[in-house]
């Protein structure tokens, strides 16, 4: 449905999987994978939307890291399998290790925008845009929330949002925020987040699925997806990102 493309310009350039509707758009969306990189689930995720209206760019946000979509495919089935997990952690870590480095999460973040500043400029947007991202994908989600003031809506799904009060006092959209219960390492500090966004302003909306983990969404993992969450956390998503983008 989709096609690569190059987004960008020069000084900050990005490989993104455009998807457009059938018919007239209702905005943008950019929607940013998980720690796996740009794979083909990830690429239905954007036609999804697409098919519900919207143009949608996907960036390519880990391609200098060396995580292919085969590799991403054979790490993601040992990692969550306890009976393999061991096996899978250090070759994971090796591959992470670039997502540590200095000055990765701005030249990331200026991916993101330059995504969103693509989006922006369509004339059948008409400058409505908004984010969605999952695991990575969802911290990013939450950074560009951060970063640009005129984004019209945030949906991270389980992302990390480790920022001060004053950063998050640069948010101007609504967020809505997915969890799974069991996903300890997000929910024991979901309170404390909960606490700053409301000292912030932000009109924050956190959703938690009860018996649900990390990843519930990606029906590729047998070992997270939750089919009863994930409809739900679709519905939500579509009629939030309807509200927030009605003129």
């Amino acid at each position: 449905m989709g096609e690569m493309v190059q987004i960008g310009n020069s000084e900050t350039s990005v490989e993104a999987y455009l998807s457009e509707p059938a018919g007239k758009p209702k905005g943008g969306l950019v929607v940013i994978h998980e720690v796996w990189g740009l794979v083909d689930h990830t690429k239905d995720v954007a036609d999804r939307f697409a098919a519900e209206g919207y143009v949608v760019l996907a960036p390519n946000l880990l391609a200098d890291t060396g995580m292919t979509p085969e590799l991403a495919a054979e790490l993601q089935s040992t990692l969550f399998d306890p009976e393999q997990r061991a096996r899978a952690q250090p070759q994971l870590r090796e591959l992470m290790a670039p997502l540590r480095a200095p000055g990765f999460a701005e030249k990331t973040t200026a991916a993101v925008r330059a995504c969103f500043e693509h989006l922006y400029d369509l004339a059948g947007t008409g400058g409505r845009v908004a984010v969605t991202g999952f695991c990575f994908g969802g911290t990013y989600s939450f950074s560009l929330a951060v970063h640009e003031p005129r984004l019209r809506a945030a949906v991270p799904f389980y992302g990390h949002a480790d920022f001060s009060l004053e950063q998050l006092r640069g948010i101007s959209c609504p967020v809505l925020a997915f969890y799974g219960k069991k996903d300890t390492a997000l929910i024991d500090k979901l309170p404390g987040l909960e606490r700053l966004m409301a000292e912030a302003g932000v009109d924050f909306t956190p959703v938690v699925y009860p018996g649900t983990g990390h990843a519930f969404f990606n029906d590729t993992n047998q070992w997270t997806y939750s089919e009863d969450a994930s409809r739900d956390a679709w519905r939500r998503t579509l009629e939030f990102l309807e509200k927030n983008f009605a003129d």
